[in-house]
């Protein structure tokens, strides 16, 4: 009985940093970003990166190791710390079965407690896709998103899909903001933040994925598994072959209208078993919403638009490639590891410019 609990259970171990003959909270529940300062006695504050939800992110120096990390600030609240606990469990497990980092995810180097804070010490890469396409944009340079380079950009995120989803881990949040450039020349990336992602076989949460990569079965209500973020790779693909987010971020039955308007009727069966059918679906399984200024009942018909028209391109390969990971039903779309053998994964470009 001992042996079976010990099998059941694992531990990791939080450092806690302090100052000597100091005890009490903090003055300030928010920590102060000071550049050229030391965190911990070891990490000096070079630049500041960024803010999101829950925490922020200065880029320091490692003075034990003498390399430059991104450091993550979790902010003082107990459901972050929390979240942010799985996402060290997650990528102390990513990264110990996988030792030659070739899986393109990102490395975790340290992790501790300090100052009513939870830092998180990791690989220190470049900009995220959404950042950088955007700038590509507005800079007017020439377009870096082309079908050889996407093409490449795919299979790493197959082969980091492929591995988390063989460990048995959902990432479910997989959108351009948490797929970072390492290296821009070799056209080599990173997937982050693991704090949304679970195990399959742990109890599913129904508010995942960011609404303009939300697969239809989540927000159906389905049962859903590692196929959610076959779907949002493939809206991924779409946005950053064509500039555009493919399904804009808008109420979750426009959504829906726009998904079936491109890519053909939901399946009957998907519609019969989500839980949150009633939501968008009248008995008759019309598309409806309530106008909040009338409290009416309004009919929604999807606009017809086409997956072509949306991309740009005339690539056959590709385009069948993206309506495969696009597939309504999950139980038709591919697995990571049968996408990477789509034959557009196989077809040698002329110009290579990378």
């Amino acid at each position: 009985m001992f042996d079976t609990q010990e099998e059941e259970y694992e531990v990791f171990n939080l450092r806690i940093i302090h100052r000597k003959n100091r005890t009490g909270f903090e003055e300030n529940k928010d920590l102060p970003i000071v550049l050229n300062t030391i965190i911990a006695g070891r990490y000096y504050v070079t630049e500041y990166l960024g803010s999101a939800a829950f925490s922020k992110v200065v880029q320091a120096h490692d003075l034990h190791t003498g390399i430059d990390v991104c450091l993550k600030i979790i902010k003082n609240d107990k459901d972050f710390f929390d979240q942010s606990l799985d996402e060290i469990k997650l990528l102390k497990l990513v990264n110990k079965h996988d030792p030659a980092d070739e899986r393109h995810i990102l490395r975790l180097y340290d992790y501790f407690y300090h100052q009513e804070h939870l830092f998180l010490a990791c690989e220190l890469l470049r900009a995220n896709l959404y950042e950088f396409q955007k700038f590509n944009q507005e800079t007017g340079g020439e377009p870096y998103f082309t079908l050889s380079r996407l093409q490449v950009i795919t299979r790493q995120c197959l082969e980091a899909l492929e591995y988390l989803h063989g460990l048995g881990i959902i990432h479910c949040d997989l959108k351009p903001e948490n797929i970072l450039i390492k290296s821009y020349r070799r056209c080599e990336i990173k997937i982050i933040d693991l704090g949304s992602s679970c195990f399959q076989g742990d109890n599913l949460c129904p508010y995942i994925q960011s609404r303009s990569y939300r697969a239809p079965e989540v927000i159906l209500g389905l049962p859903y598994d590692p196929k959610i973020d076959i779907w949002s790779l493939g809206c991924i693909l779409a946005e950053l072959c064509s500039g555009e987010v493919l399904f804009p971020n808008d109420a979750l039955v426009i959504l829906l209208a726009r998904m079936i308007g491109m890519l053909g009727p939901i399946d009957m069966e998907m519609l019969v078993r989500g839980q949150e059918t009633t939501k968008y679906f009248t008995e008759e399984y019309d598309l409806f919403h309530i106008n909040e200024e009338t409290n009416q009942l309004e009919y929604i018909i999807p606009e017809e638009s086409s997956l072509e028209h949306h991309l740009q391109v005339s690539d056959i390969w590709f385009i069948d490639f993206i309506r495969s990971l696009l597939e309504i039903n999950p139980s038709r779309r591919p697995t990571a590891r049968e996408a990477l053998q789509h034959p557009w994964l196989s077809h040698r470009y002329k110009s290579n410019s990378f």
